[in-house]
């Protein structure tokens, strides 16, 4: 019984609100309470859009951009998030309001490949506070994203925020969340963001061709990261890259005593390799989302395995599963 009289309820209330809607008596706790109800960042939008127009001098606006703002960075498809900013834009209008869509834009312009739009916007929010964690984040991670797909149009921009990222986590732990902080908290631990940038920055040091600068990052992340078996494969690769080197050197050599001796040096330089790899996999371990991960690491691991090791996989198992998560 109760159901059917809190159904016929709803029913009331709903018609109540569209025939205020049709005869223009909507009020304007009743116009910010569908922005409040609204599920999805298009119904958002278009009841925000209806409380602007009705209400263009209400105390709310402020609240409403911040309720579409939320919305919209819940969405996953970049190019979805810019349309649906774009059209936060014509509502939204202040300049208030439009600093609240800013954290939005650049993340939508990061994740839907504008990145020239992306680090533009984060130097205007730098430019107004330099130590905006959230966009110096934000900004490293799409530098290095940028370097994995080959592009170094904004590697050194990027490799700075994160340096600066860095520097002040590790100076400061818990700091104010800035442009990003959309909810009701007023602060945020970024340590757990360290590992990350550790890892962004040994990628964006990869892009300018600094190897050792590389490693010794990618070896910091692996200790604030130690279950993350990407930062081990990134390490092995960086260490078989110095190996490839050395080796086109060394084939370059005259035969005689000094390359035996080099040749001797390079097949140590395996074992650390090996190791970094087998991490990689042990780690990786009945883990779904790490299988692309595994099948670029298992081919080199079995083969500089083979080559230290007599030409036999025997215990290359059991060097695995030692680092089994």
């Amino acid at each position: 019984m109760w159901r059917l009289l809190l159904k016929l309820l709803c029913t009331v209330v709903l018609a109540a609100e569209l025939l205020f809607a049709q005869t223009g008596q909507l009020t304007e706790a009743q116009a910010f309470s569908a922005i409040e109800l609204a599920t999805n960042p298009s119904t958002k939008l278009a009841a925000a859009e209806e409380f602007i127009n009705r209400f263009p001098n209400s105390n709310s606006r402020i609240k409403a951009a911040e309720l579409v703002a939320a919305e919209i960075l819940k969405v996953q498809n970049g190019t979805v998030a810019i349309a649906l900013v774009q059209r936060a834009h014509t509502i939204f209008t202040t300049d208030k309001e439009r600093e609240i869509l800013k954290p939005v834009a650049l993340e939508a312009y990061a994740t839907g490949n504008r990145s020239k739009d992306a680090f533009k916007l984060a130097a205007e929010i730098l430019a107004k506070n330099p130590d905006d964690l959230y966009v110096l984040i934000q900004m490293t991670s799409a530098g290095a994203e940028e370097v994995r797909k080959r592009n170094r149009e904004h590697v050194e921009v990027a490799l700075q925020y994160g340096l600066k990222a860095i520097a002040l986590i590790e100076a400061r732990p818990k700091v104010p969340r800035v442009a990003g902080d959309l909810s009701n908290s007023s602060s945020l631990d970024y340590a757990s963001e360290l590992g990350s940038l550790y890892q962004q920055t040994a990628i964006l040091y990869l892009g300018k061709g600094n190897t050792d600068q590389a490693k010794a990052r990618l070896s910091k992340a692996t200790t604030l990261r130690p279950d993350d078996p990407s930062n081990y494969a990134l390490l092995g690769r960086v260490m078989h890259a110095d190996y490839v080197t050395q080796m086109e050197a060394y084939e370059g050599l005259p035969e005689g005593k000094q390359k035996q001796e080099t040749l001797k040096k390079l097949d140590a330089l395996l074992d650390p390799i090996i190791d970094a790899y087998a991490h990689a996999a042990g780690l990786a371990l009945g883990r779904q989302e790490y299988v692309q991960l595994m099948q670029q690491v298992i081919p080199d691991l079995t083969t500089y395995y083979k080559y230290r090791n007599n030409q036999s996989t025997k215990g290359l198992q059991q060097l695995i599963h030692k680092y089994k998560r």
